[in-house]
C-alpha cells in the first residue's frame, strides 16, 4: 500500500513538471560523399554536415505563467563522418542561448545565436544554405564565425498584420576597446499568403580600433519567396560594404593564383532560385551573379541544380551540383552547409535523417 501511495504520488509530481515544462532533444545527421575539383587539387570525401550541419540539440520551456515563458536552446555541431566536435571545438558551437517568451510582448533572447540578415538569406536559398548550392560560396555570411554571433541580445516580435520585425546587438568585449568587434543588425518580414518578404541589414565594427576607424562590414539583403503551388520562386538582392563584407569561403589561394585574390569591400549579388515539388521529392535550381564594384573588378557566378527525396518524414537523400565561374582572378568556391570548398565545381550524393 505504501509502494502504491509512492508511486501515485511521484506519477502526480512528474505530470505536474510535465505540465509546467517541456524540454526536447533533437538532432541531425547528415553525411553525404562529396567530389570537388577545379582548385588546385581535386578531391573525392565522405563528409558530414552537407545539406545541414550535423546537430544534436536540447530546447526547452518553462510556463511562467500570463503568457510568459523561459526557454532555452543549446545545440552541439558534430561530425558524423569522424565523430569530432564542430564549430572549432565548441560545446554549443551551433547556438546556446536562454530568454524569455511571451505571446503578447514576443520574444528576448541571450546568447550566440543566428543573425538576421543570414536568417533572410538561408529562407531564400533553394538549397537551405546547404549543399554545392549553397547561397554562401557567394553571398558572404555575417557575424563572429559562419552566420552566428557571440554575446548577442536578440528581440523578435509578434506577427502583427503580417508584419514581424527582429533586432540583435553583439557586444565584441575587446579589452580597453567597447566598440571594437560590435554587432548589431535587424530584419523587417512581411508575410501575405503565398508572398514572404523580408528586409535585413548586419553591422559589424573590425577587430582593431584601426580597423574599425578604417571601415566597418556593412551587409544588407531584400528577399522574396512566392508559392505558386506548382512551384516556389526565389529571390534575394544583397549590398555588401567596408572591409570584411564578402570575404570569401576558402583564403588559402585554393586555385594557386600569383596573386592572393583581394576580397571586395563593395559589391552587389543577386540569387534567383526554384523548387519544384514532385510526388516524394523536390528539384531545385539557382544561379546567383556577385558583381564586385572595386577596381578589381573580381566578379563571379554560380549555377547550381539538384534533387531532394524523402524517404519519409524524416529521411531524405540528395544529389546536387554547382558549377562556379571566377573573373579577373577572383577566389570564391563551391562549398557545403559547413565547409568552405576547394576548387570551381562540387558533386554530392548523401543522406540526411531528423530526429
Amino acid at each position: 500500500m505504501k509502494k502504491t501511495m509512492l508511486a501515485l504520488m511521484l506519477g502526480a509530481l512528474a505530470g505536474t513538471a510535465a505540465a509546467q515544462s517541456n524540454v526536447t532533444v533533437y538532432g541531425v545527421v547528415d553525411v553525404a560523399a562529396v567530389r570537388e575539383s577545379g582548385g588546385v587539387a581535386s578531391t573525392t570525401k565522405l563528409t558530414s554536415g552537407v545539406e545541414a550541419g550535423s546537430r544534436l540539440g536540447f530546447k526547452g520551456t518553462e510556463d511562467l505563467g500570463g503568457g510568459l515563458s523561459a526557454i532555452f536552446l543549446l545545440e552541439n555541431g558534430f561530425q558524423a563522418d569522424t565523430g569530432a566536435m564542430g564549430q572549432g571545438g565548441l560545446l554549443f558551437g551551433r547556438q546556446a542561448y536562454v530568454g524569455l517568451q511571451s505571446k503578447c510582448a514576443g520574444t528576448l533572447t541571450l546568447g550566440r545565436q543566428y543573425t538576421p540578415q543570414y536568417l533572410a538569406v538561408a529562407a531564400a536559398d533553394p538549397f537551405g544554405s546547404g549543399t554545392a548550392g549553397d547561397s554562401k560560396n557567394l553571398m558572404a555570411p555575417t557575424g563572429n564565425s559562419a552566420s552566428r554571433m557571440d554575446n548577442a541580445v536578440k528581440y523578435a516580435s509578434p506577427v502583427f498584420k503580417g508584419f514581424n520585425v527582429e533586432v540583435v546587438y553583439g557586444v565584441g568585449e575587446v579589452a580597453g576597446d567597447s566598440t571594437a568587434q560590435r554587432q548589431f543588425g535587424g530584419a523587417l518580414a512581411y508575410t501575405a499568403g503565398p508572398l514572404v518578404l523580408r528586409l535585413a541589414q548586419h553591422n559589424r565594427n573590425n577587430d582593431t580600433a584601426a580597423l574599425k576607424n578604417t571601415s566597418h562590414a556593412r551587409n544588407t539583403v531584400l528577399t522574396a519567396l512566392y508559392d505558386f503551388g506548382l512551384l516556389k520562386a526565389h529571390f534575394a538582392y544583397g549590398v555588401d560594404k567596408g572591409l570584411n563584407s564578402a570575404l570569401p569561403r576558402n583564403l588559402g589561394n585554393p586555385y594557386g593564383y600569383a596573386a592572393v585574390p583581394t576580397p571586395s569591400t563593395d559589391s552587389r549579388v543577386a540569387l534567383l532560385g526554384v523548387t519544384v515539388p514532385q510526388g516524394a521529392g523536390v528539384w531545385l535550381a539557382s544561379y546567383i551573379r556577385k558583381n564586385d564594384e572595386t577596381a578589381f573588378n573580381q566578379d563571379a557566378q554560380q549555377f547550381a541544380a539538384g534533387y531532394r527525396h524523402y524517404l519519409s518524414k524524416r529521411t531524405d537523400v540528395y544529389t546536387v551540383y554547382a558549377h562556379l565561374r571566377n573573373k579577373n582572378g577572383a577566389g570564391y568556391t563551391v562549398g557545403s552547409a559547413i565547409e568552405g570548398g576547394t576548387g570551381n565545381r562540387g558533386l554530392n550524393l548523401g543522406l540526411r535523417h531528423t530526429f
